[in-house]
């Protein structure tokens, strides 16, 4: 719903409502819809109204669409607001002055909403302003001092080189780390090896019976060294 129709139909929502409740014509019910309508209206402004802040390019100064959504949301307040008044005069009634008790606190925490909005807005403004100038110092200063943008220029070259050998020294200190780690995984299996030797060393024919398993590859290496060139011999002659 754009702003000009919302505007549009708390314009007619607001006339209905000035011709009929003065006269004393309007039924609870018909306040209660009116007031309904003016609710809804309004938070639909609201829905507007919160999209400049969260806009991507906040505008240095109030645009013309926000001027008019902030004051279609301040008059459907303040004619919701000359409602509820002019039935609070018309009523006696405990119950329904409750239910108008509870609609002035909707109205109370719409216009809280609406400070809100209008605060948050402000300061979205007042950082984009601050950006905006600082960016204009910024190139103000580099055009007015081309010794100082190059020297900047080299001061952001010289960061990346240091970035750079950041980086270098930082995979060197990882590849030592895992040169230290093999040595020590090294060290870690030749101490096991010279326990476990030890340890068959002591053990009362075990060097006998290691004599015999490796008298036993070695005559098992033979053999099969025999072979081999036994075939091989046999194949060339017959070729």
């Amino acid at each position: 719903m754009s702003t000009s129709t919302v505007a549009a139909a708390a314009t007619a929502s607001a006339s209905s409502s000035s011709t009929a409740t003065p006269s004393g014509s309007a039924s609870w019910a018909q306040l209660r819809q009116q007031a309904r309508t003016l609710e809804t209206q309004t938070e639909s402004l609201f829905h507007t109204y919160a999209q400049f802040s969260s806009a991507a390019n906040v505008p240095p100064k109030p645009t013309d669409e926000e001027h008019q959504t902030e004051s279609d949301i301040e008059e459907l307040l303040d004619k919701l607001a000359r409602l509820l008044d002019s039935e609070a005069a018309l009523t006696s009634s405990a119950l329904k002055q409750n239910n108008l008790s509870l609609l002035r606190e909707k109205l109370a925490a719409h216009r809280r909403d609406l400070a809100r909005l209008r605060g948050s807005l402000q300061q979205a403004r007042d950082r984009a302003n601050l950006l905006t100038n600082v960016r204009s110092d910024i190139d103000q200063y580099r055009a007015n001092n081309p010794e100082a943008a190059e020297a900047e220029y080299m001061l952001n070259e010289r960061a990346r080189v240091d970035n750079s050998h950041d980086m270098a020294d930082s995979v060197l200190s990882q590849a030592y780390a895992v040169n230290d780690s093999f040595i020590l995984q090294r060290e870690t299996l030749a101490s096991i090896n010279r326990r476990i030797t030890l340890a068959a060393s002591q053990v009362p024919g075990i060097n006998n019976l290691m004599g015999r398993i490796s008298a036993k590859k070695r005559r098992d290496g033979i053999i099969m060294g025999c072979f081999i060139a036994t075939c091989f011999v046999v194949f060339w002659w017959f070729a």
